[in-house]
C-alpha cells in the first residue's frame, strides 16, 4: 500500500522517514553529505576550518584539498608507469626528447615520461615468418618457392632508430634477395637438388642488404621448402622431373658399370705391359748373351778352326734334327743311296734324348741288312759335304 494513500501510513511518515509538518521536508541534502566529506578530506591535508566560518572559506579549502588528492594520485601513477623492469632475455632503449639516450639492460629501471620514450624488445629470441610467391627462373619458368626466414635482434638501437618499420623492410629484402637468386638458377636446380646451394645465397644476399639498411637485424637460418610448379602446368612438369630422375637414375647406372670395367681393364693394359717388358728384357738379354757366346766362340775359333767348325756343325745338326721327325741324308756322289733316319718313331719307341736317339738310329741301320750304308759312312758323308 502507498504511503500517501488514507490509511496506508498510520506514522504519516514520508519515503526519507520524515514526518509530515515536520522540520525535514524532501529527499536528504546532498550538498550537506558532499560538505561533510570536503570537511573530512581538509581534516586529512590540514585545510579544514571552524563551522562559524562562511560558505566561501569551506568551499576555497575543499578545492585545495581535491587539488592534493589529484596531485597525489598522479604522482602515484606516474611512478607506477616509469619503473619497469628489463628480463635477462630483453634489453630496453630509452629516447629523451626524441633523441637516443641509453640502453638499458636487465634488472629494474625508471625512466621519465613524457620526456622520455622506452621502447623494450627481446634480443635473444628467434623470430621467424614464412614467405611464397611466384617467381621466374634463369630459363624463364614460372614456379612457386616457398621459405621460412628465423631472424633476431642483434643490435636493438638501431632496430629502433635507423627503420621505421624494420620487420617490413626485412620481408622486402628477403623478397629482393629470392628473386634474385631464383632468377639466376635454372628450374632443375631449384626444384630438386640445388634448394640447399640457393638457401645459402638467399641468406648471404638478405644479411648484406640488411647490413647496408643498418636494421639491427641478424639472419641465423633461410629454408626453402620444396618449389612447385603453378597448379596449371603441374602435371607437365611433373613429368619433367620424372624424366630428369631417370636419367640421373641411368646415369648412375653408367658409372656404376664403368666404375666395375674401368679398373680391370687398366689390370689387363697393366699386365700386357708388365708382359711386353718382359719380353723385352729377355729379348735383349738373349741378344747380348748370344754376342757373348759369339765373342768368345771367334776366340776359341781363331785357337782351333777345324775342331770349332765341326763342333759347330754337330751341335746344329742336332739343333736341326731335334725340331724334325724325319731325316733324309744322300750318300757321295754316283751314289743312289738315301739314307731315312723315322726319328718320330725312334724317340716315341725309346724315350731318350735326340743325341741319343741319333745314335742308336744309326746303330740299328747299320744292323739293319736293308740299309746299304753304315753308321761311319754316314758321317764320312756329312763330313765331306761340309768341306764342300
Amino acid at each position: 500500500m502507498a504511503w500517501n494513500e488514507p490509511g496506508g501510513n498510520s506514522n504519516n511518515q514520508d519515503p526519507w522517514g520524515g514526518r509530515k509538518g515536520g522540520g525535514r521536508q524532501g529527499p536528504p541534502d546532498l550538498d550537506e553529505a558532499f560538505r561533510k566529506l570536503q570537511e573530512s578530506l581538509n581534516g586529512l591535508f590540514g585545510g579544514g576550518k571552524k563551522r562559524g566560518d562562511d560558505d566561501s572559506g569551506r568551499s576555497g579549502g575543499g578545492g585545495f584539498g581535491l587539488l592534493f588528492v589529484g596531485l597525489g594520485l598522479l604522482a602515484v601513477v606516474w611512478l607506477y608507469s616509469a619503473i619497469y623492469v628489463v628480463d635477462e632475455q630483453e634489453q630496453a632503449v630509452v629516447l629523451r626528447f626524441g633523441k637516443y639516450h641509453e640502453t638499458v639492460g636487465p634488472g629494474l629501471n625508471i625512466y621519465f615520461p613524457p620526456i622520455d620514450r622506452k621502447f623494450q624488445e627481446n634480443v635473444t629470441r628467434e623470430r621467424a615468418y614464412s614467405k611464397q610467391g611466384a617467381m621466374l627462373t634463369e630459363d624463364e619458368n614460372i614456379i612457386e618457392v616457398p621459405l621460412t626466414v628465423q631472424y633476431r635482434v642483434s643490435n636493438l638501437q638501431d632496430f629502433v632508430l635507423n627503420v621505421d618499420q624494420p620487420e617490413v623492410s626485412l620481408q622486402h629484402a628477403t623478397d629482393s634477395a629470392v628473386r634474385h637468386v631464383v632468377g639466376s638458377t635454372e628450374m632443375d636446380q631449384v626444384l630438386t637438388e640445388g634448394r640447399e646451394l640457393m638457401a645459402s645465397e638467399v641468406r648471404e644476399r638478405l644479411q648484406r642488404f640488411l647490413d647496408n639498411y643498418r636494421t639491427g637485424i641478424t639472419i641465423t637460418q633461410v629454408n626453402i621448402q620444396s618449389a612447385a610448379a603453378p597448379r596449371e602446368v603441374q602435371e607437365a612438369f611433373d613429368d619433367v622431373i620424372r624424366a630428369r630422375e631417370d636419367e640421373q637414375r641411368e646415369k648412375n647406372q653408367a658409372e656404376s658399370y664403368a666404375n666395375g670395367v674401368i679398373p680391370e681393364a687398366r689390370g689387363q693394359a697393366q699386365r700386357l705391359l708388365e708382359e711386353a717388358n718382359g719380353y723385352r728384357d729377355e729379348v735383349i738379354a738373349r741378344a747380348q748373351g748370344e754376342a757373348d757366346r759369339f765373342t768368345k766362340l771367334v776366340a776359341e775359333y781363331r785357337k782351333a778352326p777345324e775342331i770349332t767348325r765341326e763342333r759347330l756343325y754337330i751341335d746344329t745338326m742336332q739343333e736341326v734334327m731335334s725340331n724334325t721327325s724325319k731325316v733324309l741324308v744322300t750318300g757321295d756322289k754316283g751314289q743312289n743311296n738315301l739314307l731315312y733316319l723315322p726319328l718320330d718313331k725312334m724317340i716315341d719307341s725309346r724315350g731318350g734324348a735326340s743325341s741319343s736317339s741319333s745314335a742308336n738310329s744309326s746303330n740299328s741301320t747299320a744292323r739293319d741288312p736293308a740299309v746299304p750304308l753304315s753308321s761311319d759312312m754316314s758321317q764320312r758323308n756329312l763330313r765331306t759335304r761340309e768341306g764342300r
